[in-house]
């Protein structure tokens, strides 16, 4: 059937880039309002509101199922888009959404429920033969447990929540007096933040590669894959900045893990976009670590080098239509980036950085891509993610890809709040990013600094800091004039306010 009402479970950039898509199909979009962010700029774009504001509810809104499916029964909305995060790998919810007769735009119930639980998924994955790394067989059941199995394997080795995601629940164990320290810590997370404290174990690779192919299947049997993202630039277990294709994979091993991808999305009868993610060590071999049932953060670098909408597809799958390429028409062509700009502070190691965004200037061409979720006086609150938007940039080579980037984040600009922008800058500009040559604990062991400083940033903080003496003695000649306002300033802030004098 085609879907003529649509439901975003969603807000953010999110649910703008959903909306879009939306639009071009013709389909009538609904939107939740929130007494968190009542004002939010999603909220602009779609065709109905539904008011979730007025009622204080103890569950989050983007979080309450049954609200969710009334609203979507009184308005007689078709369809439901969960994004990503909040419910989009909930099996109830998609469960729910079938027994309502809703069409929910993601894979089935089942599927969720068997490739977010980690240990099924490896279970599915050995049967399969997708390369695993060693480890337990299932969950473990106390720290005693977990200490034999890592001496089987060796150290070091980590635990993982089974019904883990974001790097929570998740610790490195180096030797066996950590492991009692460690199982604590991550069940005890694991509970906190997905009711469920069981977690396994497996052999840690030291400095892999994170690669995650996308993958898309329709219901009636039929499977491609769109390609691999290089997602190692991450900071604990946070992905950062993304780029399709990666350099580390040829033609031969992007068709060998794409197979591999297909073949564990086969196993549970998978249909819509899913994206499996690997570890790659540095011979090359790669294994299985997870498959997330919903669109990534970073689709749109695959959308950049394919061509293809992933959010026109997923809809279209959902409509029961079969998928109309096949694998060989699939084309990779150039090089994508995407920066993730978040309302941290990189100098005061990602604290978030909350307030009222004054003005917000994105750049422009014909080969940049911005989703954003804010415009001029967004306020970003402490109830959601830091993302604010997702700078992405394509050029024929990596190498044009980044210089392109570095270009577009220069006329990048936010003021009121600190963002990751000199983030980014300083990874565009690093060394070993450049030649391709970086893992996972790039971050941490390829970055002297964190944030980006311009050349001549040294002087237009002493100019500024001038400027800023010779206007107090101006205004209070008998005023003790404060000597750390010029230098507590950041000097991206600083580099801005000398432009705009």
């Amino acid at each position: 059937m085609k879907i003529k009402s649509l439901l975003i479970a969603n807000r953010g950039e999110i649910a703008v880039r959903i909306i879009e898509t939306a639009n071009k199909l013709g389909i009538k979009t609904f939107g939740i309002k929130t007494s968190k962010e009542p004002n939010a700029l999603y909220l602009r774009l779609v065709d109905d509101v539904i008011d979730f504001s007025q009622t204080v509810e103890e569950i989050p809104e983007f979080l309450d199922i049954e609200r969710i499916i009334e609203a979507a029964r009184q308005n007689k909305i078709e369809a439901i888009h969960p994004g990503y995060g909040f419910l989009a790998e909930n099996p109830y919810f998609a469960q729910r959404c079938e027994e309502e007769k809703i069409i929910f735009i993601g894979p089935s119930a089942s599927a969720i429920y068997k490739m977010g639980n980690k240990t099924i998924a490896k279970q599915l994955a050995q049967k399969h033969k997708i390369p695993l790394l060693q480890g337990s067989q299932g969950n473990v059941k106390n720290s005693r447990e977990a200490a034999e199995i890592a001496l089987k394997i060796g150290y070091p080795v980590i635990l993982k929540a089974e019904a883990g995601g974001g790097g929570r629940g998740m610790r490195i164990v180096e030797k066996p007096s950590q492991m009692d320290k460690m199982f604590k810590m991550a069940t005890s997370e694991a509970e906190k933040a997905f009711s469920n404290p069981a977690v396994f174990i497996e052999k840690y690779v030291s400095n892999p590669r994170h690669i995650e192919f996308q993958i898309m299947g329709d219901q009636h049997g039929n499977y491609i894959h769109l390609g691999e993202r290089e997602c190692s630039i991450q900071r604990k277990h946070q992905k950062l900045i993304e780029e399709s294709p990666s350099v580390e994979i040829n033609e031969e091993l992007r068709n060998v893990m794409g197979q591999a991808a297909i073949r564990i999305a086969q196993s549970v009868d998978y249909y819509s976009a899913g994206t499996v993610e690997f570890l790659l060590d540095a011979d090359k071999k790669y294994y299985f670590m997870e498959m997330n049932t919903r669109i990534q953060v970073e689709h749109p670098v695959t959308e950049m080098v394919t061509g293809i909408d992933l959010i026109a597809m997923q809809i279209k799958v959902a409509e029961g239509k079969k998928l109309t390429l096949r694998q060989e028409d699939v084309k990779l062509k150039g090089w994508a980036i995407e920066c993730r700009i978040n309302a941290e502070d990189p100098q005061t190691n990602f604290s978030p950085n909350l307030g009222i965004i004054e003005k917000i200037s994105y750049p422009k061409g014909k080969s940049i891509r911005i989703d954003s979720g804010v415009a001029n006086f967004s306020v970003v609150t402490p109830y959601y993610d830091s993302m604010i938007a997702k700078l992405i940039v394509y050029a024929e080579t990596r190498q044009k890809a980044i210089l392109a980037a570095t270009l577009a984040l220069k006329k990048f600009w936010v003021k009121g709040i600190k963002t990751t922008i000199p983030f980014c800058l300083a990874v565009m500009n690093n060394k070993k990013f450049i030649r391709g040559d970086f893992n996972t604990s790039f971050v941490e062991k390829d970055m002297k600094k964190l944030y980006f400083n311009e050349r001549d940033d040294e002087m237009l903080a002493a100019y500024v800091a001038a400027f800023d003496f010779a206007a107090e003695l101006e205004t209070d000649r008998t005023t003790k004039p404060n000597f750390e306002r010029g230098r507590n300033i950041s000097p991206w802030v600083l580099n801005k306010r000398l432009k705009s004098l």
